[in-house]
């Protein structure tokens, strides 16, 4: 009959391990990447009132409730963790449309938001949450 001690302690090893061998290989604990997250919303409000809240944070950092007004930039930074668990998430509202959106999960940002400056690029339209790895091209990830 087989150990347990024998079979236990490798497999143990291995599912905590791997995880740090991938991300050293590519350096990816050592990036501090850049979320921007942008009003782009039309406004017919008059000038100085906000039109957009987001309220972002991750599990153990509450980045708080942020007023916006047209096209000013909410960003802060992050960096993935030993296990790639990293994850922002915003709640975003706006006149009675709202919607909650990963705005940095490390598993599908830590290559994609390399491109551009280590950048995670978010635009909050009217129709939506979109975004950009390259500042050029945009994708609706979230419709309202």
């Amino acid at each position: 009959m087989v150990d347990l001690k024998q079979f236990a302690f490798p497999m143990l090893a291995f599912f905590v391990m791997y995880p740090l061998a991938i991300a050293v290989s590519e350096d990816l604990l050592f990036i501090n990447y850049h979320i921007h997250v942008t009003n782009d919303l039309p406004s017919d409000l008059p000038p100085g009132v906000p039109s957009l809240h987001l309220h972002c944070k991750s599990k153990d950092e509450d980045l708080g409730e942020k007023v916006m007004f047209k096209h000013e930039d909410f960003t802060w930074d992050a960096k993935i963790n030993l296990f790639r668990t990293t994850l922002f998430f915003c709640y975003a509202w706006w006149e009675g449309k709202q919607q909650y959106f990963e705005a940095f999960k490390a598993t599908r940002d830590e290559h994609r938001c390399r491109i551009y400056h280590n950048s995670c690029l978010w635009s909050v339209r009217e129709d939506g949450i979109y975004f950009s790895k390259d500042s050029l091209t945009w994708y609706n990830e979230y419709p309202w």
